[in-house]
């Protein structure tokens, strides 16, 4: 530990008033109280100058004290470390680089072809910070709760099917790439699975064979997913999310992901003293510099989370970010036995102010990751370790045979750090040196000849586009079905509901006349005149449709899923027809000489110009829509013509609250996405995680696009416009 350092949280080394050692423990990192120097009052160290507290003479006591803690707390727990001696687990150990996916993502599947494309996902990120040792398959949240499927539902319905789900698992695992699913506790407002949750993705996982299960939300993935899994016969990783986790459940979550500390002393990890061997892959999915995330890992011996598709909002990792992976990842995946060691010790002695280190020792081999906590660079001597003359040093972050400076029996390490940098010392026997130690190094020395700090670290929000929608033949009369919505000047103020995101740039929508994505839009319009359908699209409708034209898609999975035998179901030929793709959607407009309204299109011809919340005014009306749905099964649509007091001031009907309707798409080079208008009468409860409902007309809904087999959904519906020569 260096002799002189800057003060931090409670969350790590913390310098108090105390003249003696003492030690307690945070939900996830574990930190210690520190005398002042020799005789010198507390308080000018204390309040002024905390970077002068002399913290090597004291961080053996501490971790003397955080050894005995760690003995008696695993006695209170009863702790038993069989999981993490299963031959079969063993890999979650060495799971460095994790990564969310959404399945959405247009690398992972191509809609055009309606094949995934998992080499071209991995080949990207191996080309941009290394590659990944595991992916999470995310096809839930935040499309969930559109309508009544739930989330084992949802796999389902992905191309391919189940099938289709064991091929994209059986792809990522040929390139060594090990796959996680999903389960959510709070999802028990849609259609019941029938079983436990447990049981029904456990078996889904043999199914496709898996090779772990994520927690969402869970502080630890119950006992019970683990009785489970075994009893399939296909045991899997359970990996909890949340911070804390409960400490019992240690014994049989293998791994977490969560938060890293940002303070200036790098936490240590509570789960990781407590078992060497349980790994967390850290994530900051909102981070636009993930340095405080990476120290934390390097300083621990953890994994990340290389989340950049946030709910299809593109956070991707800069130049300089993407490299400091693929350094860290390239050292932990060499020396992976080294990260386990039952005897690491954080906080080794450090010479420079700002340095902090950790000591991965074993009986063949030491490894030492060292971090910059400082805003500049640092030359020279760097760790304080017991010399030995039998060892052979190596600077391994740059691929260099080091000599240290011995001091009696003291062996002094001179690396050289960047600003906000990295080092890593390798100790090992002479004559003991691994055959692949050279290839390694030059690897190694390759990867240095670059700075980390002549890389970009400016982020950029991804420009979006919005898809084109093709004009239609101008017409004079009003089409049969339709009103005239006249020409105006239009303030369109609408603003995304989803749940995440804030403010951040990248969030919702970037319009043609915006430069970015970002959750608000303002802006004044004129609009030409329009012909807009006075109902949505009915069963009786798209029957025609189908009838006149053949129409049939090529993808087929969930179209039209509520008809029966190719037709509507007695009775629901005046409902709005619902699954339906926006594909299918566009195929009925253009065979009816129409199209989808532009989004700002739709709210003009339901809001008029006045700004009005509603169709009809701005207050709600029960009466003018139907009884909302809280039930966990979808029920039909209301009829397009049930409520009459709804129409909008141009008097179009069926705008709000009966099913969501199609509008614009929108894409990046990662995601596709729908806005959605007027929201559904079905409203799932148990969690606020659910599709949010966009009932006012200055709102609407971020739809995840990616294929029509998942896009169908059984509350999401259209209506068509025609342009005008008024």
């Amino acid at each position: 530990m260096n002799k002189k350092q800057p003060g931090g949280k409670n969350q790590a080394i913390t310098p108090t008033q105390s003249q003696q050692s003492t030690v307690y423990e945070q939900p996830h990192t574990l930190s210690i109280h520190l005398p002042t120097p020799g005789n010198l009052p507390a308080w000018p160290f204390q309040k002024i100058g905390q970077w002068r507290i002399d913290v090597n003479k004291s961080v053996e006591a501490w971790r003397h004290g955080m050894r005995i803690w760690r003995k008696e707390h695993l006695t209170r727990i009863g702790y038993d470390d069989a999981q993490y001696k299963r031959k079969e687990l063993l890999w979650s150990q060495s799971n460095y680089v994790h990564v969310q996916m959404m399945v959405e993502d247009r690398y992972f599947y191509n809609p055009i072809t309606g094949k995934y494309t998992i080499d071209k996902y991995l080949d990207d990120l191996k080309q941009r910070y290394g590659g990944i040792d595991s992916v999470l398959l995310w096809y839930i949240y935040p499309n969930i709760g559109i309508d009544d499927r739930n989330q084992i539902d949802l796999a389902h319905d992905l191309p391919g099917g189940i099938e289709g789900l064991k091929q994209v698992v059986s792809d990522f695992q040929s390139r060594g790439v090990r796959v996680f699913l999903p389960t959510m506790p709070w999802d028990n407002g849609t259609r019941d699975i029938g079983c436990p949750d447990w049981k029904a993705i456990t078996d889904l996982a043999a199914e496709v064979k898996a090779d772990g299960i994520n927690g969402d939300t869970y502080f630890s993935v119950p006992h019970s997913f683990r009785t489970a899994s075994d009893e399939t016969g296909h045991p899997v990783v359970l990996q909890s999310e949340t911070w804390p986790l409960a400490d019992d459940a240690l014994a049989w979550n293998n791994q977490t992901w969560g938060k890293a500390s940002t303070s200036t002393i790098p936490a240590v990890s509570k789960l990781k003293w407590l078992e060497p061997r349980h790994l967390t892959n850290v994530e900051n999915r909102w981070a636009r510099d993930r340095t405080d995330d990476f120290h934390y890992i390097f300083f621990n011996g953890h994994g990340y989370n290389a989340w950049e598709n946030v709910w299809g909002i593109w956070n991707q990792f800069t130049a300089r970010d993407g490299e400091t992976l693929r350094h860290i990842a390239s050292i932990f995946r060499r020396f992976s036995t080294l990260l386990v060691s039952p005897t690491w010790e954080p906080y080794t002695t450090t010479v420079q102010q700002g340095v902090f280190a950790s000591k991965f020792p074993t009986d063949h081999a030491t490894l030492w990751t060292i971090v910059n906590r400082n805003e500049f660079d640092l030359e020279g001597e760097q760790l304080v370790v017991k010399n030995d003359d039998d060892l052979i040093y190596y600077d391994v972050w740059r691929g260099a045979t080091l000599k240290p400076r011995i001091k009696g029996d003291e062996a002094i390490i001179s690396v050289s750090l960047e600003a906000k940098g990295y080092g890593a010392v390798l100790a090992v026997k002479r004559g003991s040196e691994s055959k692949d130690l050279p290839d390694f190094l030059e690897h190694m020395r390759e990867l240095a000849k670059t700075p980390l700090q002549s890389l970009s670290h400016v982020w950029k929000s991804m420009s979006q586009e919005i898809v084109a929608i093709t004009p239609t033949q101008k017409v004079r009369e009003t089409p049969t079905g339709m009103v005239i919505i006249p020409a105006g000047d239009f303030v369109f103020d609408v603003g995304g509901i989803e749940v995440e995101g804030f403010m951040w740039e990248g969030v919702d929508f970037q319009y043609p006349w915006e430069h970015s994505p970002r959750r608000t839009h303002h802006h004044h319009m004129s609009i030409p005149a329009f012909y807009m359908d006075r109902y949505p699209v009915t069963n009786k409708d798209y029957l025609k449709f189908m009838e006149t034209s053949g129409y049939q898609p090529t993808d087929d999975h969930n179209f039209l899923r509520d008809w029966v035998g190719g037709k509507p179901q007695p009775g629901w030929e005046n409902k709005p027809v619902t699954w339906v793709s926006i594909e299918d959607a566009r195929a009925y407009a253009a065979w009816a000489g129409k199209r989808l309204p532009h989004e700002w299109e739709w709210q003009y011809a339901a809001q008029g110009t006045d700004g009005r919340l509603f169709p009809w005014g701005n207050n709600w009306d029960a009466e003018a829509v139907p009884t909302p749905n809280r039930s966990r099964k979808s029920l039909p649509p209301a009829d397009v013509d049930a409520h009459t007091t709804g129409a909008s001031p141009f008097g179009v009907m069926d705008l709000v609250a009966n099913v969501w309707q199609w509008t614009d798409e929108f894409l990046d080079d990662h995601t596709r996405a729908a806005a959605l208008r007027g929201g559904c009468s079905y409203q799932p409860q148990t969690s606020h995680w659910y599709f949010p409902q966009a009932y006012q007309l200055d709102q609407h809904g971020k739809y995840l696009l990616m294929a029509p087999s998942k896009d169908r959904a059984g509350m999401l519906g259209f209506r068509c416009a025609v342009d005008s020569v008024i």
